[in-house]
């Protein structure tokens, strides 16, 4: 079996720790680097139920997207939900490890396995990264459409492909609207309406849109837009990682088992439509 640090510089060679965002907190939060690992367990959220999976798995690592302590904290007491998470973790020998922007970015990244969940081509990053002489790394994508359909058919794809939340799809602009190209972001998106009007792209499938950009990214174009679930846009990167690190085991010869957690950690549980207004 692998040791944890002989895994954890495998995956800072998939998700660079460097090419995280300067106000971002990815990496190993913790986990003793000589401890032998065998199960892996991948979630979008480092919460007490993921942390109890990775106990009913017998997972000795868990790999999140999202990070447990994105702002400094004073204390782990295990009276907080996230103390507890970490007490949890340290109490049965299970590490945790963060890719959060720095896999947001990556070739593969985030975008990419979201525009695979929805069957899009992608033809580019939609925010470069100027570090890559490839071209290829950078946030979100631009996507191609194999056919042309309406903007109301490419939001029931989103919501046949993505994985179920109380949320749903919600859409802004013409319903009929020819779509073909799309830019794709996971995560929260509407700081990218710039590059999105740059590229021209038909329709922008983000999460967390909010009203003010939303409003006024219609009245400038008849972009149509789609708004996902957080959580939603950015599990499929859960099963590309695993995928990723199933590889790097076979290549190694350490017999890694791998796991995706199927749990919903959406803070959304319930949704009910609101009257039709008058």
């Amino acid at each position: 079996m692998p040791r944890l640090s002989e895994v954890i510089a495998a995956l800072d060679a998939l998700w660079p720790p460097e090419r995280a965002e300067g106000w971002d907190a990815v990496g190993t939060v913790c986990g003793d680097p000589d401890a032998e690992i065998d199960r892996v367990l991948f979630a979008v959220d480092p919460v007490r139920e993921i942390a109890d999976e990775a106990l009913e798995l017998g997972a000795q690592l868990i790999v999140t997207h999202h990070p447990l302590y994105l702002r400094g904290t004073t204390t782990v007491a295990a009276d907080t939900f996230k103390g507890k998470v970490v007490h949890t973790l340290i109490k049965h020998g299970i590490a945790l490890h963060v890719a959060h922007t720095n896999a947001d970015t990556a070739d593969p990244g985030v975008s990419d396995a979201l525009a695979g969940a929805l069957d899009l081509r992608v033809t580019g990053p939609l925010v470069p990264d100027p570090t890559d002489p490839h071209g290829r790394r950078g946030l979100g994508r631009i996507c191609e459409l194999d056919h042309p359909e309406t903007l109301a058919a490419f939001a029931a794809r989103a919501a046949a492909r993505l994985p179920a939340t109380a949320q749903g799809i919600r859409l802004a602009g013409d319903p009929e609207a020819l779509v073909r190209t799309v830019a794709v972001s996971g995560g929260s998106g509407d700081s990218l309406f710039d590059a999105v009007r740059a590229a021209g792209v038909d329709a922008f499938l983000t999460a967390d849109l909010r009203h003010h950009p939303v409003s006024e990214a219609v009245q400038h174009s008849p972009l149509g837009l789609v708004d996902a679930a957080h959580w939603a846009t950015e599990w499929p990167w859960c099963e590309q990682a695993a995928a990723q690190l199933d590889a790097l085991s076979d290549r190694h010869g350490w017999d890694l088992r791998v796991h995706v957690s199927k749990q919903v950690t959406d803070p959304w549980t319930t949704h009910h439509s609101s009257g039709a207004p008058n």
